[in-house]
């Protein structure tokens, strides 16, 4: 019996399949298949996800970090975009396995982990979101109390700023409760509004300066190739890592393109454009305030406070908006749907995303952005080294050992081609292991740093060809005949009288 339709690459299953699966404990509302109805966004839905969440305050002060440590202007905005680029690749092959078949992160990693060994990749992303969504709310948190610092008396309130988070932090777990839906929404119109707040910062600043400011004409510190070379590969790890999370759990909001064509295009222009764009306003405008207040101010929230109250209110409600995008989209889909897979049937979205919000404060965000040297080399590259393998293992688990050919109702089934041995694909665990271990000897072994400085990138590589050896026999892969036998495969039909002329053709015992 056919059990799944293709049609313009996209597949959805047929409506005895989906009824088959009602009763399966691995799935409920969030984790199922999409229809084909709802694969409906476009490539600016896709653009306007990127653009509200890279415009945040980490983007603005990640080159800050990058100058901190020794580089010019040109030669952070180069590393970050670069890293950008990199990490385009695994988000574009990722988000294909999520549009084409309609699955949400932690049942994509059923494929390759197993039924019970997903919870270990998406648990180690979710750990990663909950504490990037720490990050973003302490950061909307400074900003809410910066204005009311500045229009009040608010100082005088004992412990003030975590007030302010805390209250940033509520709101955020509020917005969460509304789903991924909403947040397409909220993105399409938050995009555009975000893009021309930034544009007339960086507008003023140029005008108040009189010109960029001294810190886009200072050289770069390094005496040498090698110098710089120490401080490039770690920092370019870091900014690969930056995005790294999203690279994994991408076929969350993937599983909605309208087609392969939207969700590439609005993917490969937003992403590295707006990360190059926004961090290279956050230089120019820290690079004016040089000149217009006599010191550099990198932090937005702390720059806003030489403002009249009016232009404060405004620039803390972009603030908030840039830090409530990013939230809802990059970190509270990921963790909730982790909840969601370790318990379906009673575990919500909504429910998963008041876990994130609780875990997200046993990470102590205010420690994480404490010292930028330990926010970039330790907590981006840390997370980097554990992410690559992983993005190894997903990617040549769809590309190279099963060719993009999967059983959808397998997937939902803990005794199917996918549950492996007990649950766990034991190759994937090895896999795993040797890609973390691997890097991680860069960190005791002096002559092998550059494996911990690039440890996202070997990790993959590794992780990848590890995999693909060891499942190259594997049962669980289908082959053509297999998918075929399974699989309507339908051209797009023109009208509505097309399609049941298709359903005719293939005959009643094929649909």
């Amino acid at each position: 019996m056919k059990t799944q339709v293709e049609q313009d690459g996209i597949v959805t299953l047929t409506g005895e399949a989906a009824e088959s699966l009602k009763d399966s404990h691995m799935l409920n509302e969030d984790l199922r298949p999409t229809t084909r109805a709802e694969h409906h966004w476009t490539a600016y839905n896709f653009s306007s996800l990127w653009v509200g969440m890279c415009i945040c305050i980490p983007t603005y002060t990640m080159a800050s970090g990058l100058i901190a440590l020794g580089m010019n202007w040109w030669q952070a905005i180069v590393t970050i975009i670069l890293g950008n680029l990199i990490v385009l690749i695994p988000v574009l092959l990722n988000t294909h396995a999520g549009t084409k078949f309609g699955i949400p992160y932690p049942v994509f990693a059923r494929l390759w982990f197993g039924s019970k060994g997903a919870h270990i990749p998406a648990i180690a992303r979710a750990i990663v979101a909950a504490a990037w969504f720490g990050i973003n709310c302490w950061y909307g948190g400074a900003a809410i109390d910066t204005l009311l610092v500045s229009m009040t008396g608010w100082e005088h309130v004992g412990g003030h700023l975590f007030i302010a988070f805390f209250a940033f932090w509520l709101l955020n777990v509020v917005v969460a409760y509304r789903g991924p839906e909403s947040i397409r929404k909220m993105e399409s119109w938050a995009a555009p509004v975000l893009i021309v707040m930034g544009l007339a910062l960086l507008i003023w600043a140029i005008t108040a300066a009189g010109g960029m400011g001294p810190m886009l004409s200072a050289p770069s510190k390094f005496q040498s190739a090698g110098e710089f070379f120490t401080i490039f590969f770690p920092a370019l790890t870091g900014t690969i890592a930056f995005w790294a999370t999203l690279a994994l759990n991408i076929p969350d909001f993937g599983r909605y393109a309208k087609s392969q064509k939207a969700q590439v295009i609005g993917q490969s222009i937003a992403l590295p454009g707006t990360m190059g764009l926004f961090s290279f306003i956050g230089v120019a405008v820290t690079s004016a305030t040089v000149v217009i207040y006599g010191q550099a101010i990198w932090d937005p929230a702390a720059l806003m406070a030489h403002f009249p109250p009016f232009v404060i209110f405004i620039g803390t409600i972009g603030i908030i908006l840039a830090a409530l995008t990013t939230n809802v989209a990059a970190n509270v889909v990921a963790p909730a749907r982790a909840a969601e897979n370790l318990w379906p049937r009673k575990i919500t979205f909504a429910g998963g995303a008041v876990i994130t919000g609780l875990l997200s404060l046993v990470m102590q965000p205010w420690y994480l952005v404490g010292d930028i040297s330990n926010y970039i080399f330790v907590f981006l590259g840390g997370y980097g080294a554990l992410l690559g393998p992983i993005d190894g293992i997903a990617i040549a688990d769809y590309w190279l050992v099963r060719k993009r050919k999967l059983a959808l109702t397998e997937l939902y089934s803990s005794t199917g081609r996918y549950s492996y041995a007990s649950g766990f694909n034991r190759n994937s665990i090895y896999a795993l292991v040797i890609g973390i271990i691997i890097p991680l000897l860069g960190l005791f072994v002096p002559g092998l740093r550059f494996l911990w400085d690039n440890a996202w990138t070997f990790g993959l590589i590794i992780s990848g060809c590890i995999y693909t050896y060891l499942m190259r026999q594997d049962p669980s892969k289908l082959s053509d005949e297999e998918y075929a036998s399974m699989t309507v495969i339908m051209n797009a039909p023109k009208t509505a009288s097309d399609v049941t002329g298709n359903m005719i053709k293939q005959g009643p015992e094929n649909i």
